[in-house]
């Protein structure tokens, strides 16, 4: 298959895992994983920048490692933005169509976005994404392009997210440090949901989970739409952090013991099984039930779901999950989470892993790698005038610019 010299390389920091993936545009427009480089995260909490050192040299490790699997060097980025910062909101912009025969033009359908814009925002926070809804012409709503339509009066409906100016800037920084450029910066939640979900559960009413080190990330898709976003301040550190304490072992010991023998449901656990637990301070380690392992996780994980289904239910959208919950990220990997989530959503339930891309397909088969492949190809999808990632000087900056604008609106 023939190809375009043109790459997309996408950036997740996370609290526990820099990811990075390069994907390479072929002509026919699909997207073919050519090199993935991981790295553990230092110096990021809740996608926030606690110590700028730590991170330049954990997001360098990840990048350079990405930079020998592809054979390239990567100078831009398609950065995940995620965190307790991240807040979204919808909005209703609404102008007149002006002109003799009423037809809507895309510049009329460009200044209803802006109205919806045009809202105050707090001092310290900018505008990340408009993300289009739906129009409503005249009275008549549902309507997903009114270009060319006739109408005397033309309403948006769209979804904004917001974000710390401060949180963004010093992540840019610390990635400026490590020799590249943010090319788009793109909400992970966002990411995600084009990696693993299917046209046909956005369109049906789908909630997306992204279970993360440091933060769970949501987002509610209904008739093909973003309708709402939020963020839950536990992620899979704090299981860890608390398996620590209550088996008195080391951290990195319980992580480990999380991912070998954990499991988030008790019930699904034999009462036979043991696993042996390193001890602190050179002790011996000790032989101890795998079911007391679950008895310390399960609260944590009915405690990321029952904040996220009240906070479902607070914004109104728990009748709309028509297609259920599609649960992502490193965290849902746990054994027994997607049977938590059955038992307090009663909805169907599944697990989602990056889908849509080739090449290196097989390495990014893993939940934890859902945004850093979903920040690549919705870049791809969405933004018409992408510019390869890979030097290209002045005629990039101009693509990039261009870019920049349609995905804003659309």
């Amino acid at each position: 298959m023939a190809r375009k010299n043109r790459y997309l390389v996408g950036l997740d920091v996370g609290t526990s895992k820099i990811a990075t993936v390069v994907g390479e545009v072929t002509e026919e427009g699909d997207l073919d994983i050519v090199g993935v480089g991981t790295a553990e995260s230092e110096g990021i909490r809740q996608g926030v920048v606690v110590n700028l050192e730590g991170a330049i040299r954990a997001v360098d490790r990840s990048i350079k490692e990405a930079e020998q699997t592809a054979g390239i060097e990567i100078d831009r980025v398609i950065l995940g933005l995620s965190g307790a910062h991240i807040k979204g909101f919808n909005s209703r912009g609404v102008v007149s169509v002006a002109g003799k025969n009423r037809e809507i033009f895309t510049e009329d359908v460009g200044r209803a976005i802006e109205a919806a814009r045009d809202i105050a925002v707090p001092s310290g926070r900018e505008i990340l994404h408009a993300l289009v809804q739906d129009f409503v012409v005249d009275e008549q709503d549902g309507i997903t392009d009114p270009i060319g339509m006739t109408g005397s009066r033309l309403e948006v409906n769209v979804h904004v997210v917001t974000g710390s100016e401060s949180s963004k800037q010093n992540i840019e920084n610390c990635l400026g440090r490590a020799g590249v450029k943010v090319q788009n910066a793109v909400l992970e939640q966002l990411a995600a949901s084009e990696a693993v979900l299917t046209p046909d559960e956005k369109e049906l009413g789908v909630a997306l989970v992204d279970i993360g080190g440091g933060t769970t990330d949501f987002a509610v898709f209904e008739r093909g739409s973003i309708w709402h976003t939020g963020v839950i301040a536990i992620g899979g550190d704090h299981f860890t952090n608390d398996l620590a304490v209550s088996l008195r072992t080391p951290i990195p010991d319980a992580e480990k013991l999380k991912q070998r023998a954990g499991c988030a449901f008790a019930a699904l656990v034999d009462e036979e099984d043991m696993v042996e637990v390193p001890s602190i301070g050179g002790r011996a380690p000790r032989n101890m039930p795998k079911k007391l392992l679950a008895e310390v996780l399960q609260p944590h994980a009915e405690d990321v779901f029952h904040h996220l289904w009240d906070e479902i239910r607070r914004s109104g959208y728990e009748r709309s999950l028509n297609a259920g919950v599609v649960l992502t990220g490193g965290g849902s990997k746990l054994e027994g989470m997607a049977e938590i989530a059955e038992q307090i959503f009663d909805l169907p339930i599944r697990r989602g892993f990056p889908d849509g891309v080739g090449g290196l397909a097989d390495h990014v088969q893993d939940p934890s790698f859902a945004t850093a492949v979903g920040l690549a190809m919705y870049v791809n999808s969405h933004d018409a005038a992408a510019l390869p990632s890979i030097g290209f000087g002045m005629f990039g900056d101009w693509r990039e610019r261009f870019g920049r604008i349609l995905r804003d609106f659309f």
